[in-house]
């Protein structure tokens, strides 16, 4: 007898084979001499229905010991089902039971529970529907960001999660130490001396892997990074996790509109990938979560995204027939609000807002003509606001130095970047995708804790 999972049964199977099939117990009835038993292994949002009769060897036993929860393993006979939901169900020859759950105590029984409630079961929350739903896309949508790649030639790298750079600047930095914290070595200043610390300097977590990403791009010209990046923000909200995923691809010899080209095609092709690969789940998306999914998913697949400059979309917004919460005027950084207004209200679709104030931007992205904007563009999408962020970065060393002298960061800890312009300079651009943002939007999940295993926030780093 094979063994296999349940979603290529329920798909696949045919009467009169026979399967071994391992799972867990959702559900179990029990009638006169038989009972219906039904099993999730996760690889379906659907359970197989198991029909388990007195005839099986230590019958009553068994069932005694199979509640909800419980692990199992049953060889048997697929036959037609005659219930509705259904066309194939498992007639039981033999039971397995790996791992018994008390019914009394086993706090994931047949009824809903919050999101809230199961936080507090991190290690048997992903048992659950919705969760397990979740986790289920989370994976298509990594696979189909490696396959969108890949299939483009990029090379994928790997960026360090201990640096010593800040990245965007912003200070909001975990610390990495080797140090005895109720003994820290002090200078002569008083000040903590890094240079005996492991690493001989102050060293952190990682905020992004862009700037390694430019090394490696300017070497083997596209690539990508996708991998875990850290926030000490104190942010305790729906929108924020202290740990999360980035995927950021970095081009050379691209400018701003092919960095908006490959954003665009980017998210086209991964909605359809998710769609594709997890239709039932993004059916249960749509009926219990969120009933717009699948609309914008279409939205997403079949719009061209718009296109408009930060001048221009300040000067809409100022227009508008809306009270703004947040005023508006040339030079402020959008809030979700109006980025919301944006993609939602006015162009009912992704809108792509580009060339914002360098005030309000990072040192490294490109410098336009007249010095006032910088080639940056930001992805809007439909009931998330931003979800992609990105720049044509700057590659003439005269300015990114005054640049950085401007924002008032040390030079001399960016020497090898300085570097990347003194030696073979060239056009290039890339963006970063919030990972966990995707999935909320593919997924319609409120809150952020929700679609990431085991969720760092202040205070929280259980499991």
């Amino acid at each position: 007898m094979e063994t296999r999972r349940v979603a290529d049964i329920l798909k696949n199977g045919q009467p009169e084979e026979t399967v071994i099939v391992k799972g867990w117990v959702r559900t179990k009835r029990e009638l006169k001499g038989f009972s219906f038993t039904e099993v999730n292994d996760g690889s379906s949002l659907a359970g197989l229905q198991v029909v388990i009769d007195s005839g099986i060897s230590d019958y009553d036993t068994i069932i005694k010991k199979i509640n909800t929860g419980a692990s199992i393993e049953v060889g048997g006979k697929l036959v037609s089902s005659q219930g509705k939901g259904q066309k194939i169900e498992l007639q039981a020859d033999s039971v397995i039971v790996y791992g018994e759950a008390d019914a009394e105590t086993y706090p994931l029984q047949k009824k809903r529970h919050s999101f809230e409630f199961l936080r507090t079961i991190n290690h048997l929350r992903s048992r659950t529907n919705t969760l397990g739903a979740v986790f289920r896309v989370r994976n298509a949508c990594s696979v189909a960001i490696h396959q969108f790649f890949q299939e483009k030639g990029f090379m994928w790298i790997h960026s360090p999660i201990i640096t010593a750079s800040d990245c965007e600047g912003a200070g909001e930095l975990f610390t990495v130490t080797n140090f005895d914290l109720n003994n820290l070595p002090k200078n002569a200043t008083g000040e903590v001396d890094y240079s005996q610390d492991f690493f001989g300097k102050p060293a952190y977590l990682t905020v992004s892997g862009q700037l390694q990403a430019e090394v490696m791009a300017m070497a083997f010209q596209n690539v990508y990074t996708f991998g875990p990046t850290f926030r000490a923000e104190n942010s305790n909200t729906s929108r924020h996790l202290a740990e999360f995923w980035m995927v950021e691809p970095e081009m050379a010899f691209c400018d701003l509109e092919g960095d908006q080209n490959l954003a665009e095609e980017f998210l086209k092709y991964i909605f359809k990938y998710v769609l594709a690969t997890c239709p039932e789940d993004i059916e249960f998306f749509n009926k219990w979560i969120n009933k717009t999914i699948l609309a914008t998913a279409d939205n997403i697949i079949n719009n061209e995204f718009a296109r408009i400059t930060y001048t221009k979309a300040i000067e809409i917004l100022e227009g508008a027939d809306k009270k703004f919460q947040f005023p508006v005027e040339w030079g402020i950084d959008l809030q979700s609000e109006h980025e919301r207004y944006l993609a939602e209200e006015l162009f009912k679709k992704p809108v792509i807002v580009t060339n914002y104030p360098k005030e309000i931007k990072a040192f490294y992205m490109r410098l336009d003509e007249g010095e006032k904007t910088v080639s940056a563009m930001d992805v809007l999408a439909p009931g998330i606001g931003e979800i992609i962020g990105g720049s044509q970065r700057e590659e003439r060393l005269d300015v990114l130095e005054r640049r950085i002298q401007e924002t008032g960061i040390e030079a001399d800890d960016l020497w090898w970047y300085l570097d990347l312009r003194r030696y073979g300079t060239v056009p290039h651009a890339g963006f970063g995708l919030g990972f966990e943002r995707l999935v909320q939007f593919i997924t319609g999940m409120n809150n952020i804790r929700d679609v990431i295993p085991f969720p760092r926030t202040p205070l929280n780093a259980e499991f």
